[in-house]
């Protein structure tokens, strides 16, 4: 089986030098590595000594948000045309176990789950220690996120039926399932919503999804809000495209959240807007 992993990059260049020496310490090499820069010169230069040497694809960025959609979709269309018949997304902050692809191609060269959509477990890392993270430390540094599935090595739970727990940061498809989905749903832009939206295309044409053992990634530590102030018209934007495609609100936590802060408004219709004073309560926040 060929297989490419595409990771899409804005920044956090460090991120991705250790995401590629986790890939280059992989006991199943990846036969095609696709970098899409979204909106980022700087990276289309890259040339790492390391195999495995990347394709790096640009994609021009967009004055509301990355747009992640799209990037993935690219770095599909390029590894599908060099001849792959597997996709293996990883987020730009994820290292790669030394078993993460491996375990991802027996699922998918399995009959049974061939045509599933496949996840592995993620951990969230703490901050970097002095020196940085190392390779051979990170799977002792923390636990996966306990809100998803999390099978022990070689074991498949397949068929879950929570595609709401589906997440990019790190999946594996065949080509012809990615082509059944038909990939992420362009019109989200920059923070959140088509994950779930991907999710929900899975579930709505009868794919299973299934979380592999052994899969395991490492999130490298990265600061973040908690509610995401700083996406606040993104998560209003996306999670009204969602509504409109699938009849539910989407991101329901962060919304009730943002209301709360007054970031967001709830409309007597049940929609939401962002706050018209929303500059100045960001200013406070910050």
């Amino acid at each position: 089986m060929r297989i490419a992993v595409v990771t899409v990059v804005h920044g956090r260049h460090g991120h991705l030098l250790l995401q590629h020496e986790g890939l280059a310490a992989s006991r199943r090499p990846a036969d095609h590595r696709v970098v899409v820069a979204m909106d980022d010169p700087q990276l289309e230069r890259w040339r790492p000594a390391a195999p495995p040497v990347p394709d790096v694809v640009s994609v021009e960025g967009d004055d509301r948000g990355l747009p992640l959609a799209r990037a993935r979709n690219v770095g599909a269309r390029r590894a599908l045309s060099a001849g792959a018949e597997a996709l293996i997304f990883l987020d730009v902050d994820c290292i790669p176990s030394p078993e993460l692809i491996g375990s991802y191609e027996r699922v998918l060269a399995d009959p049974r789950t061939a045509d599933d959509v496949v996840c592995g477990a993620v951990t969230y890392l703490p901050p970097p220690p002095e020196g940085g993270y190392r390779l051979e430390e990170v799977a002792h540094m923390g636990e996966p996120h306990r809100a998803r599935p999390c099978p022990p090595p070689g074991q498949v739970d397949r068929g879950h039926d929570r595609y709401d727990l589906f997440w990019s940061l790190s999946f594996a498809v065949s080509a012809q399932t990615w082509h059944r989905l038909g990939g992420f749903e362009e019109s989200y832009v920059g923070y959140g919503g088509e994950d779930t939206d991907f999710g929900r295309v899975a579930q709505s044409a009868g794919i299973a999804l299934t979380w592999v053992g052994g899969a395991d990634a490492f999130h490298q530590h990265h600061p973040v809000s908690r509610p995401p102030v700083e996406h606040v018209d993104d998560i209003v934007r996306n999670a009204t495209i969602f509504r409109r495609r699938w009849g539910s609100w989407p991101m329901q936590g962060w919304l009730d959240a943002l209301v709360a802060r007054e970031l967001v408004t709830r409309r007597p219709d049940g929609s939401y807007a962002v706050a018209s004073a929303l500059d100045s309560v960001l200013d406070v926040e910050r």
